[in-house]
C-alpha cells in the first residue's frame, strides 16, 4: 500500500500517514488543528512485512484503509498515554 508521510512542525517527532497525497479530508477537524503546520516527509510502499521506526505496520495499514489515515505519536506522548491506560485497568 502506497502513503505519504508527513511531519508536524508543531509537534517535535509526530507524523501523520495519509492514504492520498495532500489529502487532509479524512482527518477531523480538531485533531487537524492540534497537528500544526505539516511538511510532506515522503512517499513510501507499505508492506505488513515492513519494519517501521515506532509503528507496527501492519496497524498503519489498517488505519489507512480504515479512516485514510494513520497518526504517529512522539515516543513520550505515546508512553504517556500508554501509562495512563495502564492505570486506568487497575
Amino acid at each position: 500500500m502506497n502513503c505519504f508521510i508527513y511531519k508536524s512542525l508543531k509537534k517535535d517527532e509526530l507524523y501523520l500517514y495519509l492514504d492520498k497525497k495532500d489529502d487532509f479530508s479524512a482527518i477531523p477537524a480538531e485533531l487537524y488543528k492540534s497537528l500544526g503546520r505539516l511538511e510532506f516527509v515522503m512517499e513510501l510502499e507499505l508492506t505488513p512485512q515492513l519494519k517501521l521506526a515506532r509503528a507496527d505496520s501492519a496497524k498503519v495499514i489498517a488505519s489507512l484503509k480504515a479512516k485514510g489515515f494513520f497518526v504517529q505519536m512522539p515516543p513520550a506522548l505515546f508512553s504517556a498515554v500508554q501509562a495512563d491506560a495502564a492505570r486506568q485497568l487497575h
